[in-house]
């Protein structure tokens, strides 16, 4: 079983920042790419920024230049720095990691509980 913890969320005024973080755990042989996600009310879930083992990065045009995906120090965690926030960024932001439990595995997605971020006019 793979776990994903989420810390950071919160509520913060338009144009402050806030730092997401994200670690996975528990039976996963290697993780091929970890990223971010966000659902607002209403919407559907949107891919944020994402980043592959080899540290590629793939960002949505609305964080582009606001938000940062990075690894964490410690193995399999991520994390996002988000500066310049506007209201529009309010949603749940949801960790989200593509592995494999054993060699043999497919390729399967696994996410965390979501972390609600909030950023007031």
């Amino acid at each position: 079983q793979v776990q994903l913890v989420e810390s950071g969320g919160g509520l913060v005024q338009a144009g402050g920042s806030l730092r997401l973080s994200c670690a996975a755990s528990g039976s996963i042989f290697s993780i091929n790419a970890m990223g971010w996600y966000r659902q607002a009310p209403g919407k559907q879930r949107e891919l944020v920024a994402t980043i592959a083992s080899r540290g590629s990065t793939e960002y949505a045009d609305s964080v582009e230049g606001r938000f940062t995906i990075s690894r964490g120090n410690a193995k399999n965690t991520v994390i996002l720095q988000m500066n310049s926030l506007k209201p529009e960024d309010t949603a749940v932001y949801y960790c989200n990691a593509a592995g494999v439990q054993t060699p043999r595995a497919p390729l399967s997605d696994y996410w965390g509980q979501g972390t609600q971020v909030t950023v007031s006019s």
